[in-house]
């Protein structure tokens, strides 16, 4: 399975590309950040950002996108804009039939690094180790986008939670993983 990673931000908005392997292992397949200009107006930022989300889903034809959930943050400036980027990552995925899920940072600090409580150097540490880089992928969005990823990886009931899809839409592996998920609850209720 190839997931997209998204990291939402305004000014940067981080972007992670992951492969999954045999054996619970990744494989990085593209890391980068879209930009947007402070000075102009948020329009323009939303689209800028837009356009280099296009341009990732095309160039690299992920099976999900998993962005990271925006949560309530005291500068609610930088929430917005925040929500507003997610939500262009969800419909730029809607339109081309890719299904998306949401995780929540400290979901992806857990998948990742074990604890939910983890910080950034933490995080960071361990998706260069996962993904047997050389060096921490930066700026720090870029490294949060292929944290994203890799939680969606191992933990992909965020897709569960969403609108359904039209049957045949999720990929072999995500059927497989939310029929586990699904029996799993149901066994524990």
């Amino acid at each position: 399975m190839r997931v997209l990673g998204v990291d939402p931000g305004l000014t940067r908005c981080g972007l992670g590309v992951v492969d999954g392997l045999s054996g619970r292992r990744a494989r990085l397949v593209a890391v980068g950040v879209a930009r947007s200009d402070p000075d102009l107006d948020v329009d323009q930022r939303l689209l800028a950002i837009a356009t280099s989300i296009d341009a990732w889903l095309e160039e690299h034809a992920p099976d999900a996108v998993a962005v990271e959930r925006v949560f309530a943050q005291h500068n609610v400036r930088t929430v917005m804009g925040t929500a507003q980027v997610a939500g262009i990552a969800m419909l730029a995925a809607a339109r081309r039939r890719i299904p998306v899920a949401l995780h929540t940072p400290s979901e992806v600090k857990a998948a990742v690094t074990g604890s939910g409580r983890a910080d950034k150097p933490q995080v960071q540490a361990m998706v260069t180790r996962l993904l047997a880089l050389t060096e921490v992928p930066k700026p720090a969005d870029a490294a949060d986008a292929l944290a994203i990823a890799i939680c969606h990886l191992w933990r992909p009931a965020g897709t569960l939670g969403g609108p359904q899809r039209a049957p045949g839409s999720l990929t072999p592996a995500q059927l497989a993983w939310a029929r586990a998920e699904q029996s799993a609850r149901r066994g524990s209720r």
